[in-house]
Parts: structure tokens; sequence; C-alpha cells
């Protein structure tokens, strides 16, 4: 455990560093926000008011919360792409010679640069949607704790998600357009470029059904208040979520380190 929260607070420091890479990150997801934002406050204009249960202001909230998790949650991969280059490199045998078991290294080390973003990224972002569209945020206590751990699990399972695609350098030469083509799909059909609400009915039904609207949706759902009656609900669904897609790391990992070892020997 020690050595876990170690790993928690050397990820924060390390991440913390980069004050002007921080800087410019929340300068163009401003810039990105605001035209997000225009274009689904377009959008739910010309639709009479409300698409799917979202008004103008919620769209708005909506826009600015995503924008906001882009530091904490890890939708791009970042992190989980040196785990990738460790294993072209060969620097991935120290990783599962290391005490704690490698995903609790990773989640740990993750853990702590999510947290060294909220505060420079995440605030900031909704100080800017506060001024330009305006928000509507719960002012329950307890719904902005659910939020938190939903923005927690969603990151989480952000990471396992990574972790599988870039493992399958175990027993691939080059995983790099597994990369870019579930890059895509996450981002396509989290919810992170328009609702998962505003999918045609046939394309919501088959998401809602997988892990993706738990990565990035169901913690916009929090915060602009559309699942504030079934808090409970979408927070278990996260949870099995990571459950499942943590033991597919364990389960692929596994896999990979002992086709290694054959291949060594």
């Amino acid at each position: 455990m020690r050595a876990l929260w170690e790993l928690v607070i050397g990820g924060f420091r390390r991440w913390a560093r980069y004050r002007v890479a921080t800087l410019t990150a929340l300068l163009a997801n401003s810039v990105f926000g605001l035209i997000r934002a225009s274009l689904l406050l377009a959008a739910v204009q010309a639709a009479g008011g409300t698409v799917n249960g979202y008004t103008a202001a919620s769209a708005a909230t909506y826009v600015w919360v995503t924008q906001a998790m882009l530091g904490p949650v890890e939708l791009w991969g970042s992190y989980p792409r040196e785990v990738g280059l460790r294993i072209k490199s060969g620097d991935f045998a120290v990783d599962l010679l290391r005490p704690a078991h490698p995903l609790a290294q990773w989640w740990a080390t993750d853990l702590g640069r999510g947290a060294s973003q909220l505060l420079p990224r995440f605030i900031p972002m909704m100080l800017v949607g506060a001024v330009t569209t305006g928000l509507v945020l719960p002012t329950q206590p307890w719904l902005w704790l659910a939020f938190l751990c939903s923005m927690v699990l969603a990151n989480t399972l952000c990471l396992f998600c990574w972790l599988v695609v870039n493992l399958l350098g175990l027993w691939l030469v080059d995983i790099r357009g597994f990369l870019v083509f579930f890059m895509v799909v996450f981002n396509t059909l989290s919810g992170f470029l328009v609702p998962v609400q505003w999918f045609p009915h046939w394309l919501r039904t088959l998401v809602e059904h997988t892990f993706l609207p738990s990565m990035w949706q169901t913690p916009a759902d929090l915060a602009t208040g559309l699942a504030r009656g079934r808090v409970l609900e979408v927070l278990t669904t996260q949870l099995g979520w990571v459950l499942v897609l943590g033991l597919v790391v364990v389960l692929v990992l596994r896999w990979g380190t002992r086709s290694l070892e054959v291949q060594g020997g």
C-alpha cells in the first residue's frame, strides 16, 4: 500500500511540473469549448428548445463539463501509450519485477496524474463556461460527491481500455493502427463529441449496452442533472465495467507475459 501511495504522489508531482503545457491545453480546450457550445446550442435552438432532454442550458453545461474533464480523465490514452512504448523498448520487464502488480502500478500513477489536473484544468474551464454561456450545476453536495466518484471511475475505465489496446504490443510489432481506430471509436461513442442521448435510437440502444458511456457520458449526466434520479444505478454500472475491464487487463497481461516467456525459452 505504501508503494502505491508513493506512485500516486509521484504521478501527481510529475504532471504538475508541466505548467506551460497545462496552460496551453487550457487555452486550446477553451477555444474548442466555445466552438462545441455554439454548435450544440444551435442544434437545440433549431430543434425548438430541447433535444432528448437537453435544454440550451444543460447542453452548454454538458459541453463545459466534458471539456473540463479532458484534464483529469484519460480519454486520449496518453499515459497508457507509455506502457506500449515500454513494451516495445523492453523496459516493460522492469514493471514485472516490482513488488506491486503492474496494473496497480499504472492505476496509482494515473490517479496521481488525474489529481494533478483537477485544479489547474477542471475548475478554470468551468469558470470559462460560467462566464461565456452560463452553467446549470447541481447545488446538493452529495451530487458533487457522486460526480467526483463517477469521474474517478471513468478515468479508471479509460485507463483500462487503453491498457488493453497497448498490451497488444506483446504480440504485435506495430499497434499504431489499433490506437487510431480505438481513439475514433472512444471519442465518437463515449459521448464526448455529442451526448449519447442524441444518437439515433438504434445506435443509442447498442452503445448503452457497452462500457463506452461509462467512460464519459455518465459523469456528464450527473453534472447536468440528467442522472439525478438514478445516481446509485449509474455508479454501480460504472463500477461493474471497471471490474470487468480490470479483469480483462489482468488476463491479457498474464497471457502476454506467458507468450514472452515461451518465446524467450
